[in-house]
């Protein structure tokens, strides 16, 4: 089935990134999200990107405008009637995914193709709230989705060889490097790369060096072009928590066990960029 028509459920930060990439590659997107000042949000950040990607000659003010033009705002269920791909991108959070993936399952067509944007819950299970289980996957972009060259491509246990194949086709089109993942938690990057996180914060933790030296230990030591607490704050306090949450109950291996500090910062409202104090502060 040609694809021409996805919605992207769920307008945060990388809802909105995702549909700014599908609406810069050419296709028509509907954004998503339970009520239309969140949709609204959502499409503001689309704007700032193509905003940023025009600054940067990336690309021109008409496309992007066009490309702009390509996004719809919807807030009920029966939008995912009109997709040809649905790609849901909600919190992180197996209750909330499982209950909007439910919802939309009941409304798209049996034949389209259904994905999740998770950097850590089990796709399976998730494939299983669906009716769909051999036209679900996971999709597993970064942020910031436009720019970041990488998607996790992971199979549930019943994923069908051509649900696989047209993500992966997909996913070039998009201009991304597609890598196919097996199905545990956390899956390529994230099991390795917040393990590393953590444990910069451990070193903060425990009085090691101070943020920014950590930061330029790990970069100049490396060759990383982000330090690690930097790229805490950018992804959020909280996702990274509720990652190792995850990946803590699935594996029961200390080296998932957050850090009582980063749960200390979550706790007092210290996300990170999102709300301007994490490790560094930023200007909101």
């Amino acid at each position: 089935m040609e694809i021409r028509k996805v919605l992207v459920a769920g307008a945060g930060v990388m809802g909105s990134g995702i549909a700014q990439l599908f609406s810069g590659a050419g296709y028509e997107v509907i954004l998503l999200d339970r009520d239309m000042e969140l949709a609204e949000r959502g499409l503001e950040l689309v704007r700032r990107g193509f905003e940023k990607a025009v600054g940067k000659g990336t690309i021109s003010e008409e496309d992007a405008r066009e490309a702009l033009g390509r996004i719809t705002l919807r807030v009920d269920w029966e939008a995912a009637a009109e997709a040809d791909f649905i790609l849901e991108s909600v919190n992180e959070s197996k209750e909330v995914k499982e209950e909007v993936l439910s919802r939309l399952d009941y409304e798209a067509r049996p034949e389209v193709i259904m994905a999740t944007n998770t950097s850590s819950i089990p796709i399976t299970p998730l494939g299983d709230s669906t009716g769909r289980p051999d036209r679900f996957i996971g999709m597993h972009f970064f942020n910031p989705a436009p720019v970041m060259p990488l998607v996790e491509v992971i199979r549930g246990a019943r994923t069908s060889d051509q649900t696989a194949s047209t993500v992966m086709q997909l996913a070039r089109e998009l201009g991304k490097t597609p890598v196919e993942a097996k199905d545990w938690p956390g899956f390529i990057v994230s099991r390795i790369y917040v393990s590393m996180i953590n444990e910069a914060i451990w070193c903060l933790h425990d009085g090691v060096a101070g943020a920014h030296a950590i930061d330029q230990s790990v970069k100049l030591g490396t060759g990383h072009p982000m330090g690690p607490l930097a790229t805490a704050d950018l992804m959020g306090l909280d996702v990274l928590l509720n990652i190792l949450d995850i990946l803590y109950e699935h594996y029961r291996d200390p080296k998932y066990r957050a850090c009582p500090l980063l749960r200390q910062m979550v706790y007092s409202g210290k996300l990170g960029r999102k709300s301007g104090e994490g490790f560094y502060r930023y200007v909101t």
